[in-house]
């Protein structure tokens, strides 16, 4: 599992995969997201502007972040 450290709270979840290079573009994101692609603590997420905050686990493509504040 990677670590993402985010320095405010809350981080939009598109604005995560974008950042951490799992997306070419934030509107790529919004259509991942949007199409059920994206599991956040286990579960399908769909909001494509879905608040992220520390301790979160988000997964795509096999990848799985955890978000951390620094």
């Amino acid at each position: 599992m990677r670590t993402v450290d985010i320095t405010k709270e809350p981080v939009e979840l598109f604005k995560i995969l974008k950042f951490e290079g799992l997306v070419n573009t934030g509107g790529e994101a919004k259509l991942f997201i949007g199409d059920g692609q994206v599991l956040v603590n286990g579960l399908v997420e769909t909001q494509r502007r879905k608040k992220i905050v520390h301790g979160d686990v988000i997964e795509f493509r096999g990848e799985r972040l955890q978000s951390r504040r620094v």
